[in-house]
């Protein structure tokens, strides 16, 4: 096998993705709208309609959408013109190699975290409706399931897209329609929240919190794509309708049952299809959880070991480490979870922005290398910037009170690096000026 076909077999996790690897921008929509539309935004938008009005959960999704949106369009356009994964990239982007090992482990261990919960969700449902079979023996087969499309790479997870996204659609329509037989449209987009009210500013929060992790791994999809234009466009189609509809569906669900019990309300109102709607829901984004887990995980082995290991040999030891955590309950454990990613997240996103769009202290190395079609000659182990930045930044989400925790937290990252890192360049001005060698240029700038 040549070293060619290993790259290809390994889906590129520490290389650029070629120009001949790339996908239609169709088909990387695809996975991103099964991404945005999963099970995680039904639970939301019933957390949402449980505590609001509809009107009020419109006005919460649409500033949480277009904040995520924004965050990932920049995030998008840097993955498909440099073809890296997240963890790899950030190499260049503020982090340095050790750095980006460390946001590589925070990928890795968060994705793999969600990968075990919507695994436990899925057991959770399907024990539900069989009832003779137990949760963990439906956790073990929905995560080898999973485990094993994930294995075979980006495009066998494309492939199942292409069935799980329309076949959710349809069953979840059906479905839906089925549970709001009995209910006036009109009512329920009308009629006070039947729980606890919720502010408006804790509704955005928790839309924008739900999905930051996955506008931070949004590299590790675009660098399939062809060019920034199918970036933008796949975004704001796939964000915008997951966001929307399946988010505000949702609301009136939870309207219309009075619980934010989403799997019951599914699985209760509509039986075998009610279930069918929430395994295809957690087959379509489980698998890129799983796979953005291994890509985190290789670089960091890379980077920390010298070693270079198989994309796929991870995806099978996270993947069955993820079913067992899911077998034993982490499910029970969503909420803790969720606030601990909220804190150390969002920063990363901030300073691989600021970083790739403002400072641009390595744009000009990433811009000859890609022209060659290789990869930078190399990076400094650590950037001391982007470790304040990022204490910064999680400080800033966790304590700030006014606001979003999770864009807080991303803008004091991005604000904070933006400034000293141009203002660390402009010192370095003069030296510059007087360097006549453009490798010595180039030398004093990498370092």
């Amino acid at each position: 096998m040549t070293a060619a076909d290993s790259e290809q077999l390994d889906d590129y996790s520490l290389t650029r993705v070629p120009a001949e690897a790339r996908h239609s921008w169709v088909s990387v929509a695809v996975q991103r709208f099964g991404q945005v539309s999963s099970f995680q935004q039904f639970l939301v938008g019933a957390v949402l309609g449980f505590g609001m009005t509809f009107t009020d959960a419109v006005i919460a999704i649409t500033i949480g959408s277009v904040m995520l949106e924004i965050i990932t369009i920049l995030l998008g356009i840097a993955g498909v013109r440099e073809g890296l994964s997240t963890s790899v990239l950030a190499r260049w982007s503020g982090f340095g190699r050790k750095g980006s090992a460390l946001v590589g482990m925070l990928i890795a261990l968060s994705l793999a975290g969600w990968f075990g919960v919507q695994n436990g969700v899925f057991a959770q449902g399907m024990h539900d409706l069989a009832g003779w079979s137990p949760e963990w023996a439906w956790a073990l087969l929905g995560g080898a399931v999973i485990t094993v499309i994930t294995v075979f790479g980006f495009t066998t997870m494309a492939w199942t897209a292409y069935l799980t996204v329309p076949a959710f659609l349809l069953l979840a329509s059906y479905s839906i329609a089925d549970a709001l037989t009995e209910h006036s449209l009109g009512d329920l987009m009308t009629s006070a929240p039947p729980g606890p009210a919720m502010s408006l500013a804790e509704g955005t929060t928790l839309v924008a919190g739900a999905f930051i992790l996955g506008a931070i791994m949004t590299p590790d999809m675009t660098r399939f794509n062809r060019r920034p234009s199918d970036v933008v466009k796949q975004t704001l189609i796939s964000v915008t309708l997951g966001e929307y509809l399946i988010g505000l569906t949702a609301v009136l669900l939870a309207h219309a049952a009075r619980t934010s019990d989403i799997v019951g309300i599914i699985t209760t109102s509509s039986g075998l299809l009610g279930t069918l709607v929430l395994a295809t829901a957690i087959l379509k984004i489980n698998d890129w959880n799983l796979y953005s887990s291994s890509l985190g995980l290789v670089n960091s082995i890379d980077v920390l070991c010298g070693r270079r290991v198989s994309r796929r040999t991870v995806t099978l030891v996270i993947g069955t480490a993820g079913t067992a955590l899911s077998a034993v309950g982490i499910v029970d454990n969503f909420t803790d979870f969720l606030e601990t990613i909220g804190i150390l997240a969002p920063p990363v996103a901030g300073i691989i922005i600021a970083e790739y769009f403002v400072v641009r202290q390595y744009r000009a190395e990433l811009d000859r290398a890609r022209e060659n079609g290789t990869m930078p000659a190399g990076s400094p182990d650590w950037l001391p910037l982007s470790l304040v930045c990022w204490a910064v930044g999680s400080l800033t989400g966790h304590y700030l009170d006014a606001g979003i925790p999770a864009i807080n937290a991303v803008a004091a990252a991005f604000l904070l690096y933006a400034v000293a890192g141009r203002a660390t360049l402009a010192r370095r001005k003069p030296a510059h000026a007087r360097t006549t060698s453009p490798d010595a240029d180039m030398t004093r700038t990498g370092g």
